[in-house]
């Protein structure tokens, strides 16, 4: 279990941080090698969640989305400093819940 939650979250950290630096190269007009950068972290990202033992794919993805989504509220209150309010962080533990459910309910 905790390597199933390090490779999401390692995941989740390759999508947003490639995402955000291929944001401010094309939104910020940072330099060009953000976005190469931003891009290779992309490529990454699309690699890692295959490391995951559990054997469906859409499983994966599904539970993955749900933590994404907790890592996109923290990268935005610690990066983009906007603090999430109480609806956030309750769809935020929603998606935990469900992640949960998802992924380590006992299957017959």
């Amino acid at each position: 279990m905790v390597m199933a939650i390090f490779i999401f979250v390692l995941a989740g950290l390759a999508e947003i941080g490639g995402g955000y630096l291929v944001w401010l190269w094309i939104r910020e007009s940072k330099p060009l090698w953000c976005g190469i950068v931003g891009s290779i972290i992309l490529i990454l990202y699309g690699i890692i969640p295959t490391l995951q033992s559990f054997p469906s794919f859409g499983r994966v993805y599904a539970a993955y989305g749900g933590v994404f989504i907790v890592l996109a509220v923290l990268w935005g209150w610690l990066v983009d400093r906007k603090t999430p309010d109480m609806f956030d962080w309750l769809g935020a533990a929603i998606c935990i819940v469900g992640v949960s459910i998802m992924l380590w309910a006992p299957r017959g």
